[in-house]
């Protein structure tokens, strides 16, 4: 084991991650982050516009996570996290007004497919297993070439499932990356596929233990500090400049890069990483939600897709926003709010609301896009990445930021990188 310096650029979930492990393994860590906050695109905030703290996104993570739950266990994070005992997703069609509630048994034998209070409404076991299709994708095929798009169990259940989780239309979005959803989520049993909401935030559960577990164990965290080259020479990274000065590499420092792919492409010359990126719209707004209505609910046929409700406020995510990235913002916050309005039985004025628009959210997770997606080790020795746009195997999500800053970490951790 190498006992030089491993500096970490970026501290989103993927750079706080292989933190997390390096210092759990004992190697020294200096974290470079561009902004004066961790957390990236996974932080909480001050909104103004709302009065109140609220995370930049609606991430959402399942039990079956391992490797954030793992983190969390590390960093101290779990408890804050609410778990319900068994996995329920509650769906209203806007156009219908019809409204149930999806509840797969926590075994891995799917036996609540036969059970008709369990599956969505109006579907047959046999439509379940069509779905199986996904499992054995070949790296070219998108969701369309594989299952029947058409359907009601796909309209009612894996399109706002999938949209959700590749960000991205069926039409072109990865049937293998669909599949590897699949597997780890409904595949392995509803006991894989609790939701489990950060009642505080993101940032509390996710970063901010993150930060103090770091800072306990002696790593250093430098924020506003951006890093504008990399000088590299005979394999190796030599040299980090930063907008402050350089930092002269040592023959046993490594480098993690876990930044946003279309900045790794800055740093390094000839890197092949993804191109396209697609975005996320959320819309919050300062309501308290009615009593009994669930904390998170599928919508279809509605602009709004995903409806949180959290215990100050109602919140409002739409993936594969690219269309709304230049809408205007009032008209399209009282567009959203008279859904919000019906879905959650309010009576209600358009109250103070918010528009986070994230215009590269993630990478388009096309098969296209996913063979671009680079190894965590690199062609210069002492120089990996991480972050949710490498090959993790997963789409564009918090597991698989996680798991990417893990698999990166352990590498640096061990001489034969």
């Amino acid at each position: 084991m190498s006992d030089g310096t491993v500096h970490i650029v970026g501290a989103g979930l993927a750079g706080l991650s292989a933190a997390v492990t390096l210092v759990g393994r004992g190697r020294k860590v200096v974290v470079h982050e561009l902004a004066r906050h961790a957390g990236g695109r996974c932080r909480s905030y001050f909104e103004s516009a709302l009065g109140l703290t609220i995370d930049n996104g609606n991430h959402l993570l399942l039990s079956g996570n391992a490797s954030a739950l793992g983190y969390l266990n590390t960093i101290g994070g779990r408890h804050l996290l609410d778990d319900p005992q068994h996995a329920e997703f509650a769906f209203c069609d806007f156009t219908s007004g019809e409204r149930w509630t999806l509840r797969p048994n926590d075994g891995p034998l799917p036996w609540w497919i036969f059970s008709k209070g369990r599956r969505v409404p109006g579907t047959h076991a046999l439509d379940y297993v069509g779905l199986g299709s996904l499992l054995h994708a070949k790296a070219t095929d998108t969701i369309a070439q594989r299952v029947d798009t058409g359907s009601l169990v796909f309209a009612r259940l894996m399109n706002p499932v999938l949209v959700a989780a590749l960000n991205c239309d069926p039409s072109e979005g990865s049937a293998k990356l669909a599949g590897t959803i699949i597997r780890e989520t409904l595949g392995r049993g509803g006991k894989a596929c609790r939701p489990l909401f950060a009642a505080n935030g993101l940032g509390p559960a996710l970063v901010d233990p993150a930060l103090q577990f770091l800072g306990k164990r002696g790593a250093e965290v430098r924020f506003d500090h951006p890093l504008r080259a990399i000088e590299f020479s005979d394999g190796r990274a030599r040299t980090l400049q930063f907008a402050d000065g350089a930092v002269e590499l040592k023959s046993t420092d490594d480098v993690i890069l876990a930044v946003p792919g279309w900045v790794a492409r800055t740093l390094i010359q000839d890197l092949v990483a993804p191109t396209e990126y697609r975005s996320i719209l959320n819309a919050h707004f300062a309501v308290a939600p009615p009593a009994g209505i669930p904390k998170i609910t599928g919508v279809v046929n509605a602009t709004t897709e995903w409806l949180f409700a959290f215990e100050n406020r109602l919140s409002v995510t739409v993936s594969a926003a690219d269309r709304y990235n230049e809408a205007e913002r009032e008209p399209l916050a009282r567009q959203i709010w008279a859904e919000v309005a019906k879905i959650a039985r309010l009576e209600a004025e358009l109250p103070r609301w918010q528009i986070v628009k994230e215009r590269r959210a993630t990478f388009a997770a096309t098969p296209g896009q996913n063979a671009l997606r680079p190894k965590a080790q690199t062609r210069w020795k002492n120089v990996l990445l991480a972050g949710d746009w490498t090959d993790t195997g997963l789409p564009a999500t918090i597991e698989g930021a996680i798991r990417s800053g893990e698999a990166a970490a352990k590498l640096a951790a061990s001489a034969h990188f």
